[in-house]
């Protein structure tokens, strides 16, 4: 008999981005290792980003349980539809660049809806399922943030009813970038502190995708926390037709502060100094982009190259991941970004397509990408290490020969890790 365990998210099918494959996958395969996943989601939320490509892949015989939410955004709209797209998106612009307007909707975003902006379905959520899950007998609950309103429905049903519950954070909490420029006053601050010390200490395991996230939340409680990567899986394996152009792409949002500017400045230089350089360069941006990032492209001379792709279905981007080159990673240059782990990285890793990161120094994400050997990291001042690697890849590219020669991917499938998930459970 399999055993029933209810999973609390927010992000799932229609949802686009990265936040929704992690838990589609894992209740995917959850039933080869004799568990019963029963999923409790939002109706009819807010998502910043649609991809119906996804509603595919929800297992047809998986129980989905839905109860409605009030999405402030929606709200938020009636001041300025672009404005509130964008922070929905995260896409947050630099301090100086904010408008009166910009200010305003962070203020209330991270001062009035804490921790997020879906809180206020936390109240109707634990109603709800406290009677559900007694009466269907379920003793393990997951939830998965962010947003970490999830937490805070598992937390209120373990005082409850004393079941086994999971915390999942695909992010940090109070360390992650993007908390310090929502303009917090020294009171909210101190709230999401208490939230994030309660939601650890209650927690009876806490799952965490990143190594220097466990060391960071290890300083914070004594519960277990165990590693569990995002990975890739096996349709990802398939083979393509490559880019005729020395195609460099990017999967992903590009933020104002996600800006690598030693790379444009890097391919400006070899078009001017390699004479056909610049006749097959070509740039694909998939997914969001700033407009700061656009302009110091456009700076360095290389807006002729750009393929400005916009956002995309999973399974376009995955067809942009394995037609392409090179695969750019390009992270925040901050001590805070060192455990994040982009999801996007281990679909990178089985394309066999050579990785180009670009992070700050100590990343979880070197350290996997050296440990794989599916390409080359460097930090933000690696102007010369980046310019030869960039050469000696375009070398081989003419040449034909341009692959990367990956080790030791199997732990990253998702099978195997819904199979070290399942032993949690």
């Amino acid at each position: 008999m399999r055993k029933k365990t209810l999973i609390i998210t927010y992000y799932w099918p229609p949802a686009g981005g990265p936040g929704v494959q992690r838990w589609l996958k894992f209740v995917k395969y959850l039933p080869e290792f004799n568990i019963e996943p029963i999923v409790y989601v939002p109706e009819q939320a807010n998502y910043p980003i649609i991809d119906t490509s996804f509603l595919n892949e929800v297992p047809k015989d998986v129980k989905i349980i839905k109860q409605p939410i009030s999405e402030p955004y929606k709200w938020a709209r009636l001041f300025s539809v672009k404005k509130s797209s964008t922070l929905s998106k995260g896409l947050i612009s630099e301090s100086n660049n904010q408008n009166l307007l910009e200010k305003l909707l962070l203020w209330v975003r991270g001062n009035l809806f804490i921790p997020d902006a879906r809180i206020d379905w936390v109240k109707p959520s634990v109603k709800f399922l406290t009677e559900y899950i007694t009466n269907e007998r379920i003793g393990t609950i997951i939830t998965t943030g962010p947003p970490h309103s999830m937490h805070l429905i598992g937390m209120q049903i373990k005082e409850r009813l004393g079941v086994k519950w999971i915390a999942d954070f695909r992010d940090p909490w109070t360390s992650i970038g993007y908390h310090h420029q929502l303009r917090l006053t020294k009171k909210s601050q101190l709230q999401h502190k208490k939230l994030e010390h309660q939601v650890l200490n209650s927690a009876d395991q806490i799952i965490v995708t990143s190594f220097t996230t466990k060391e960071e939340f290890n300083k914070l409680t004594n519960k277990p926390i165990e590693v569990i990567t995002n990975g890739y899986d096996k349709e990802l394996t398939e083979k393509t037709i490559m880019d005729s152009k020395f195609s460099l792409s990017h999967i992903g949002s590009l933020l104002s502060k996600r800006n690598p500017e030693i790379l444009w400045k890097v391919l400006s230089d070899l078009c001017l100094e390699i004479n056909d350089f610049a006749s097959n360069l070509q740039l694909n941006f998939v997914g969001f982009i700033s407009e700061e990032v656009l302009l110091s492209i456009n700076s360095y001379n290389l807006s002729d190259y750009v393929n400005n792709v916009g956002y995309v279905s999973h399974n376009k981007a995955l067809k942009f991941q394995k037609n392409t080159q090179l695969l750019l990673l390009i992270e925040i240059n901050s001590k805070e970004t060192k455990c994040i782990i982009p999801g996007k990285l281990f679909e990178y890793m089985i394309t066999n397509r050579p990785i180009v990161a670009i992070g700050p120094k100590g990343s979880d994400v070197e350290t996997i990408i050296k440990e794989t050997n599916s390409g080359n990291y460097f930090n933000y001042d690696d102007y010369n290490s980046l310019k030869a690697r960039i050469l000696n890849h375009y070398n081989a590219f003419k040449k034909g020969d341009l692959q990367s020669h990956p080790i030791g991917l199997q732990k990253y499938s998702r099978k195997y890790l819904t199979e070290s998930l399942s032993k949690l459970i």
